[in-house]
């Protein structure tokens, strides 16, 4: 069974909507992956690698709204700091597949 949490331990998780705005190549990641530039609105635009290239071409990314926990602190991957964690599910070949939103939504809207 998972361990359960209060409702004040779900708040403290900043997870918000963003637009990804760039994408490029991360070569040097161990495994594939990508650099993505996500605007999330007031938070301004972040960066993170992300293990999504299975599923994924940079032009598929782009104007995609992603769900993101944002109040990580930063993790250095190689040469590279990661700002945010992009969210998403593995799937049955344990390839991730992202977080979207059913509708845009203003980027930077907190997950309620």
């Amino acid at each position: 069974m998972t361990n359960l949490i209060s409702w004040d331990d779900f708040e403290k998780v900043e997870l918000r909507v963003g637009t990804i705005v760039e994408v490029m190549d991360f070569p040097e990641a161990k495994k594939p992956a990508y650099k993505v530039h996500v605007d999330f609105g007031e938070l301004g635009i972040k960066i993170s690698s992300a293990q999504i290239t299975a599923h994924y071409t940079k032009e598929d990314l782009l104007g995609k709204q992603i769900v993101g926990v944002v109040n990580f602190p930063k993790k250095q991957i190689g040469k590279f700091m990661s700002e945010f964690l992009l969210t998403g599910f593995h799937d049955e070949n344990g390839n991730v597949v992202i977080t979207t939103t059913e509708r845009n939504v203003p980027n930077g809207t907190k997950l309620c």
